[in-house]
């Protein structure tokens, strides 16, 4: 039985824009200490959700609680656990860096003696002390997402809930938001986050939920999903056996392992290249290989291949209507 409590649960959440329902009947968990991708196409319901967690929106009907507490009836006690960046958020180019982070530090209600130390902490931690003196105007696009999540960390919120946190970046600010993500995660803060970006969030993200008009179409462990759509795990061997026809070499790995399944065997250069697919778990496959390296078969190549986060979104989402 897993330890782990979940964050935040949601059950039957429904919100209606008017007669219009952006989220409907949506039920997912967000474990503590995980980092919870939420996809979906424009329009999917992603931001009303997210709204409704932090207490922005009061949803139309099911229940969001965060920590076993209520949105409905708790909402000031969840607003201290949280910290929220929205997609677009105010800046405020006039003031310098620490300036922008005293106010709302003020917003927050940190008191006088703690919030230079506040301040200085995320600066550090976001990686823009050198530009506590610089106005926020001065700021690239990169070190402005920076400057918004350190805002949202001022008060030390135990969940983080990001929503696009990579728009609008270049690769090397994606690569160094996703560094500072994971670095919260070690410090023990759970986030969740929306994102088109489906290479970043495959990249950090431990779970993930898809939306589609409003429904959860998949949610689940990122590993558990892949291998949903996979139908097993992919299993790429590779034989250095340069004479070999591969038609042998499919009827060895038939008596060797029958367990792997839909086998297919093709030639490059020196190397034969099987690929098939297995429902067995880590030590089971790891017992696999020396299975094939004791039976004197020349293994040069043993990995899995994962199923792409691009295939998950383009099979539980559909086009664009107008």
């Amino acid at each position: 039985m897993s330890d782990v409590r979940d964050a935040v649960t949601i059950r039957h959440l429904r919100h209606r824009y008017g007669r219009f329902p952006a989220v409907d009947d949506v039920s997912f968990d967000v474990p503590e200490g995980s980092i919870f991708g939420l996809i979906g196409p424009n329009g999917a319901g992603k931001t009303t959700t997210l709204r409704v967690i932090c207490t922005l929106l009061v949803p139309s009907s099911g229940e969001v609680e965060v920590f076993g507490q209520s949105v409905l009836t708790a909402p000031r006690a969840i607003r201290r656990q949280l910290g929220y960046m929205p997609d677009t958020f105010g800046l405020y180019g006039e003031l310098r860096v620490w300036e922008y982070l005293d106010f709302f530090a003020r917003c927050y209600g940190l008191a006088a003696e703690t919030r230079d130390a506040a301040i200085r902490d995320t600066l550090d931690l976001v990686d823009l002390a050198a530009k506590r003196d610089g106005y926020v105007r001065g700021l690239s696009r990169g070190m402005v997402q920076r400057l918004a999540l350190a805002r949202t960390l001022l008060h030390d919120p135990t969940i983080l809930v990001l929503d696009e946190p990579a728009t609008g970046l270049d690769p090397r600010a994606r690569i160094e938001l996703r560094q500072l993500l994971r670095e919260l995660q070690r410090l023990g803060k759970t986030i969740l986050l929306s994102s088109h970006i489906l290479a970043d969030l495959a990249e950090i993200c431990s779970h993930i939920g898809i939306l589609e008009r409003g429904h959860l179409a998949v949610q689940g462990s990122l590993a558990e999903v892949l291998n949903q759509v996979a139908g097993g795990r992919t299993v790429i061997i590779e034989l250095l056996t340069a004479d070999t026809p591969p038609l042998n070499v499919e009827e060895r790995l038939a008596g060797l392992a029958p367990e792997l399944q839909n086998v297919s065997v093709t030639r490059e250069g020196g190397r034969l290249q099987c690929r098939g697919q297995v429902q067995l778990d880590d030590p089971a496959l790891a017992a696999l290989l020396t299975r094939l390296v004791a039976a004197g078969l020349p293994v040069v190549g043993f990995r899995e291949q994962s199923s792409d986060l691009e295939d998950v979104f383009m099979r539980h989402t559909g086009p664009l209507v107008a």
